[in-house]
């Protein structure tokens, strides 16, 4: 038994008008110990059809006037209220979805605020509880495994609360099953502002924690040389054109792998006997050779090759003492290969420098035997100096990857603009195709990765116009194809953003679950009312106007949504993003 509150006046389609008892209108009432909301706003009630309770959510109330007939003078107003179903209840259990409609003169009752919990919750033995209902006050368990066996969208604007919701999702997730999650799944934090390395989600000592730097270089991401000597890694770090430069840095990677074997040294002989030995010398080798030189700061290579000249009529090199490079290559194994037998040492050479020097070389010996020309390929060089300088400082090439730890946390909060740019796409790329090849397409997967980008549009943004189209589209493409492909690998998303608006539709299209925190951008309002075919109208016109800390959940792991207030973590867990205390900060001292 329930309080009745009232009876059904009018059925359209699927909008209800009750009429409401006049004894009915108090905010909270007791029945039997239980309690119960009374009938306002976004609260529920249940109408009787028979042995079926039908669900319904209030959504507009109404004064009507009624004149009696016995007292013509006297007016009354009748409170009436606009419900919508949303499911019914048999046998104690809460079902989605219209199937049934009252009638008539059927009464309505108050929901209890147990089955509240029942129809908006889970049951388990695993407790996912983030926060209460905003209304109701009722803690809330979520369905934890359909949650994160998803991609998730945590929305809203600076200051609601969406890095209070991420930590305290994973801090739940961790402190109830951080034993059964060891050596079964790897979560990785992309933390753009360092607000997870210290106490966050895990103790500091349970967790990998690397803070990249781009000026000091303490701590470096460790990247497997299979995925750094990969031709689309490098084409995009570079921004290579397609049609010349691409094909230019394949070129590179070809020889590299085909002559692994063979001392780097023997390439670079091989290539000044080429350009030195030529039967029409060119004078773009002859300045490559110098900054190859240079490069490998070998000064009596330098020394003789700044004293080595170029005639443009006669087409031959000449060094200071008067001895010309001729075809028969007597010029360059008389004079030059007797300083690169004694002075070239290649030997302490990193993979960084490596790479630049086997670009120069490939330039080189291409413009020696006309397969390109010097100024067609000199940019992406000068762009891949400029970018193995910055990426020098955070990663570390290895050959056998790391072993994984449960929560890895990379700061990027110290790095320039520039490496905020490229290191996201290539940690993303590393984490998925390790897991995707660990997995070999097992089905089910053995083992999941969750992946967890916090400000998510500075790398998933359409709109930028700060890189190359072919980077952007690439970036885009990597993700895209995470989102798309990743859950049958195991692999999840979680994106944290406060303009939704700016990520790619099709990424945005392809979450599953959302913590939508107060938005007030028409364009981001917009987006989430053509992505999300969950999101009910009345929920929507709640996003603008919401209180810190509270949000809408929705999406496929919940039947309806709901209006959640999540509940804040202790000081020391908490994201480090709490607001400047102006009060505090502008207190007069003591006197």
């Amino acid at each position: 038994m329930s309080i009745v509150v009232g009876e059904v006046i009018a059925v359209s389609g699927v909008r209800i008008s009750l009429r409401i008892f006049e004894d009915s209108s108090l905010e909270t009432l007791f029945y039997e110990g239980v309690k119960y909301r009374g009938v306002s706003l976004r609260e529920h009630v249940v109408i009787q059809r028979g042995f079926i309770d039908i669900v319904c959510l209030v959504e507009g109330e109404y004064l009507d006037e009624k004149k009696l007939e016995a007292e013509a003078e006297r007016t009354v107003y009748v409170r009436k209220v606009d419900v919508r179903p949303i499911g019914y209840v048999v046998d104690d259990k809460f079902f989605e979805g219209v199937k049934y409609m009252p009638m008539i003169r059927d009464k309505a009752s108050l929901l209890s605020e147990l089955m509240v919990s029942k129809i908006y919750g889970t049951e388990g033995d695993i407790q996912l509880s983030i926060g209460s209902m905003l209304k109701e006050n009722v803690p809330i368990n979520l369905p934890w495994a359909k949650i994160f066996n998803s991609h998730l969208g945590i929305f809203g604007n600076t200051g609601s609360g969406k890095s209070n919701t991420l930590a305290k999702l994973y801090t739940t997730l961790f402190s109830e099953k951080l034993e059964v999650l060891k050596n079964k799944s790897q979560f990785v934090i992309i933390d753009f502002n360092g607000e997870y390395t210290e106490g966050q989600i895990l103790p500091a000592n349970n967790k990998q924690v690397t803070l990249l730097d781009s000026k000091k270089g303490a701590h470096k991401f460790k990247i497997e040389s299979h995925h750094f000597w990969d031709a689309e890694t490098l084409s995009l770090l570079f921004q290579a054109t397609t049609n010349t430069q691409q094909p230019f840095l394949r070129r590179v990677l070809t020889g590299r792998e085909r002559f692994k074997d063979k001392p780097l040294k023997n390439y670079l002989e091989i290539t000044f006997e080429r350009a030195f030995s030529a039967g029409e010398p060119k004078p773009d080798a002859l300045e490559l050779s110098r900054e190859i030189a240079r490069m490998i700061d070998c000064e009596e290579l330098q020394d003789h090759l700044y004293g080595i000249t170029y005639n443009a009529k006669s087409k031959y090199f000449r060094d200071s003492a008067g001895n010309y490079y001729n075809s028969e290559g007597n010029g360059f194994l008389t004079h030059l290969k007797p300083i690169i037998d004694s002075h070239v040492d290649l030997d302490g050479l990193d993979q960084f420098n490596e790479l630049i020097l086997r670009c120069y070389l490939q330039l080189c010996s291409d413009v020696v035997l006309g397969y390109a020309q010097y100024e067609h390929i000199q940019p992406v060089l000068a762009r891949a100096k400029s970018s193995i300088s910055a990426l020098r400082k955070v990663l570390e090439i290895v050959d056998v990857p790391p072993p994984p730890h449960l929560l890895h946390v990379i700061s990027l909060k110290k790095c320039k603009n520039e490496i905020k740019k490229i290191l996201p796409l290539l940690i993303a790329k590393n984490f998925y195709i390790n897991h995707k090849d660990s997995e070999n397409l097992k089905s089910p997967p053995t083992r999941t990765l969750h992946i967890i980008i916090d400000e998510a549009h500075n790398i998933l943004s359409e709109q930028s116009t700060r890189e190359h189209e072919i980077w952007k589209d690439y970036r885009l493409e990597l993700f895209e194809e995470i989102i798309k492909e990743g859950r049958k690998y195991g692999v999840y998303l979680t994106l944290s953003s406060q303009r939704p608006a700016d990520i790619s539709p099709t990424i945005v299209s392809q979450i599953h679950n959302f913590f939508i925190h107060r938005l007030v951008n028409e364009r981001d309002l917009m987006l989430l009312d053509n992505t999300i075919s969950t999101l009910d109208s009345s929920s929507k016109a709640l996003i603008p106007t919401l209180a810190k800390g509270c949000c809408v959940v929705t999406g496929t792991a919940f039947d309806l949504p709901m209006i959640l207030k999540v509940d804040p973590l202790l000081q020391g867990h908490r994201p480090a993003s709490d607001d400047v205390d102006l009060e505090k900060l502008w207190a007069t001292p003591p006197a």
